[in-house]
């Protein structure tokens, strides 16, 4: 294999990678989209172990024979987890997958550092240049924040750790931006001193301490984010996770790496904007601490169980549903973790057959990832004509008959148009404005923002509380 057909096949894999991403930028060519990435990979993969055996010939075969083993065992395990995955589980493997891409990163800059001769950067026994010192010192710690704050995150998104740090609450200490601050710039510090230091011999201290030290920043500037930002914070990893990658490729000078890297760096970067756009924050309001930073959660919990609302049952909302014309359903992580958009789709299909027009209403921060209830509706093959973005959808609530909101709770919120409210000026889905609004919960808690939400106590707001799974089904019998 030939430099130039290498250089021919990174080519048409980034143009893959491209088409990919194009491809899941609509619901209806995702499929081809993921095709085109798979495509990609592929190519990549088969290209890189190519250019091993060209670049090195008399150890290819052992070492191609560890890669391809990594492969399988990699390769193997990946297959299982996305397998086994349930859709409420989904956002947990995306952080888990962004901190094994940032832990892949840092091995590589240690390796490359190591033995910078095998990957071809320079002689036996010649200096790294400072570029490349540069380039991995970059990479590294992108990789290592990235690989901490995914593991954080992952907790965070679990909610079934009782350690402290992996709870969704924020958590945070007096003095903990300036500390933070300290620490990048030890870190900067020792990367600087690592890159610039003299002699061809690497400077394994800088470097381990700018590496520890980036472990140990990644942690702290996750913890202090709360739940409500939990969508940002998976959209932002996943940037970070895409600049290792670019950065490493810089080093290694491999064009494939670089592309593929900036190519979902830059993605996740436009993804993070957009969330903080539709929650109404800035991208530094985010990482300097979430919504539960207010404090507000226990007592908004303490005025719910005070304050009245009006209640109904299953059948009551089936009745409203059934002799409505015009239905908007609002889906959020409720329905996710009871597993009912199978019994949704049910619902959605008798409703239209008695003449009802369904829409489903999707807010940019809905579920605890960018997406999450698109996925959960293709999953259960919701047709893609009959979903909404919120900018598409908003106008409409106030001609609806019906709003079924299932498990939001904060993109719903109308306290988001309240002066001093901690969510003030964020967007939200305008169910208030509908005639009748049905809200299926399992109690009064409060969403991650941690504030009460009036929706539930407006006279046009029907509470019916349960399993969002169970009340579809009696649903769904009662319109039959």
């Amino acid at each position: 294999m030939s430099m130039n057909v290498v250089t021919l096949l990174y080519l048409l894999a980034s143009i893959c990678f491209i088409q990919a991403l194009k491809g899941l930028s609509h619901p209806t060519s995702s499929l081809r989209g993921s095709v085109f990435g798979m495509v990609g990979m592929a190519l990549a993969v088969v290209t890189t172990l190519g250019l091993i055996a060209m670049l090195a010939p008399s150890s290819a075969a052992g070492g191609l024979g560890f890669v391809l083993a990594g492969l399988v065992v990699g390769g193997s395990i990946g297959a299982v987890m996305a397998k086994r995955v349930e859709m409420t589980k989904m956002p947990e493997l995306v952080a888990f997958m962004h901190s094994m891409i940032g832990l892949a990163a840092t091995c590589i800059a240690v390796a490359a550092i190591a033995e910078p001769h095998a990957f071809n950067i320079v002689e036996v026994g010649q200096a790294i240049p400072l570029g490349n010192r540069l380039e991995l010192f970059i990479g590294t710690f992108v990789g290592a924040i990235t690989f901490s704050g995914s593991v954080i995150a992952f907790g965070k998104l679990s909610g079934t750790y009782k350690f402290r740090l992996f709870q969704g609450a924020p958590v945070t200490f007096k003095g903990q931006h300036l500390f933070n601050l300290l620490l990048a710039i030890v870190m900067i510090g020792a990367g600087i001193t690592f890159a610039f230091a003299p002699g061809s011999e690497p400077a394994w201290t800088p470097f381990i301490i700018m590496a520890l030290v980036a472990f140990v920043l990644g942690v702290l500037i996750i913890i202090p984010i709360g739940g409500a930002d939990m969508p940002v914070v998976v959209s932002m990893l996943n940037s970070y996770s895409g600049w290792a990658a670019a950065g490493i490729g810089f080093s290694l000078n491999n064009s494939m790496l670089i592309v593929a890297g900036s190519l979902v760096g830059s993605s996740g970067a436009i993804l993070s904007y957009i969330m903080c756009k539709a929650m109404n924050r800035s991208f530094f309001n985010v990482i300097l601490g979430g919504f539960g930073g207010t404090g507000t959660s226990v007592a908004g919990n303490g005025a719910q169980e005070q304050r009245p609302v009006k209640s109904g049952s299953a059948d009551d909302a089936a009745f409203l549903l059934r002799n409505a014309e015009t239905v908007i359903i609002v889906p959020g992580y409720g329905l996710a973790v009871a597993r009912a958009q199978h019994a949704l789709m049910e619902l959605s299909e008798k409703l239209t057959h008695h003449g009802v027009n369904v829409k489903y209403a999707i807010h940019p921060v809905a579920g605890r990832m960018p997406g999450h209830m698109n996925v959960l509706l293709a999953e259960a093959e919701v047709p893609y004509e009959q979903v909404f973005e919120m900018e598409s959808i908003n106008n409409e609530f106030v001609q609806v008959d019906v709003v079924l909101v299932l498990g939001a709770n904060d993109v719903v919120n109308p306290a988001a148009r309240i002066a001093g409210s901690p969510i003030y000026g964020m967007p939200i889905l305008e169910a208030y404005k509908a005639k009748t609004v049905i809200v299926n919960k399992r109690s009064m808690a409060s969403g991650y923002a941690g504030l009460d939400n009036e929706l539930f106590y407006m006279d046009k707001t029907m509470m019916v509380f349960g399993d969002a799974k169970k009340v579809i089904e009696q649903m769904l019998k009662a319109v039959e």
